[in-house]
């Protein structure tokens, strides 16, 4: 590979998702790839995700979520994580802008080469996700062509299916079976558009593994931790983007990507 293992040093990238674990189910082979390079990768969280499964401290799963978001923060690389406390499961409710308002902060304060954020589709039309899409892109469209190159993440259709599929005769008969609570797996990706970067994220997808495993309050005991670094590389490593008709024109660093991945120890 050219341009050495830091060659992404004094670019930056912006993540924005709605819940804890969303970055690493989503984007973590990029993310961790990016830091990995160099980049300064960080990450804005606009819920605690005290709506998700399992239990918490005192009653309080949101306190948990947001150190499970830290862990697996430090094992892609991250840079800085902006943890809010909107309600999880009501952002599509939130008073009109207030999200758009949150998101351009970020921007101001990031300043990122690429934001990237979810599709349309929401990943698996989750209303919390697609209200998070809509609002970052009015943010950055509100910043015309001086603002970051926008990219919209989906989930290649069956891949999560591929997981479920894999892990299913190891796990006992009393292990959960949902993947982050979604019981139908197929419906990860089932209406993402065509994307436009296809990374193979090579060694990168076990660190997403990685990650992923420290939101055990939502993975534990269940498909995921079934899965070797192996299988990771094989059922987690392709990821797909897909570049927004807004914010900056320019060529965004994380093109370069689509060459054979970094392999790392």
């Amino acid at each position: 590979m050219t341009g050495g293992a830091r060659d992404f040093d004094g670019r930056s990238l912006l993540a924005v998702f709605a819940h804890p674990d969303d970055e690493s189910i989503a984007a973590g082979g990029l993310l961790a790839w990016c830091a990995a390079r160099g980049a300064r990768v960080s990450l804005l969280c606009l819920s605690r995700g005290e709506a998700g499964r399992g239990g918490g401290d005192d009653g309080d799963l949101g306190a948990v979520r947001g150190r499970e978001l830290r862990e697996a923060a430090a094992v892609l690389g991250l840079a800085e994580v902006v943890l809010l406390g909107h309600a999880d499961g009501m952002l599509p409710w939130l008073p009109p802008g207030t999200l758009a308002r949150d998101i351009g902060a970020a921007v101001a304060q990031a300043r990122p080469d690429v934001l990237v954020t979810f599709g349309e589709d929401g990943l698996y039309w989750h209303p919390d996700h697609i209200a998070v899409h809509e609002a970052t892109r009015e943010a950055v469209a509100a910043l015309g062509t001086s603002g970051p190159a926008l990219y919209y993440v989906t989930m290649p259709p069956g891949q999560m299916q591929a997981v479920l599929d894999a892990a299913a005769p190891r796990l006992a008969a009393s292990a959960r079976r949902d993947l982050l609570g979604i019981e139908d797996a197929a419906a990860f990706g089932a209406a993402a558009q065509p994307p436009t970067l296809v990374l193979h994220t090579g060694t990168f997808a076990a660190r997403k593994l990685a990650a992923l495993r420290c939101h055990r309050t939502q993975v534990a005991d269940g498909p995921f931790d079934q899965l070797s670094a192996s299988e990771a590389e094989a059922l987690l490593g392709v990821e797909h983007y897909r570049r927004a008709d807004v914010g900056s024109t320019a060529p965004a660093f994380i093109e370069r990507l689509a060459a054979p991945p970094l392999e790392v120890g």
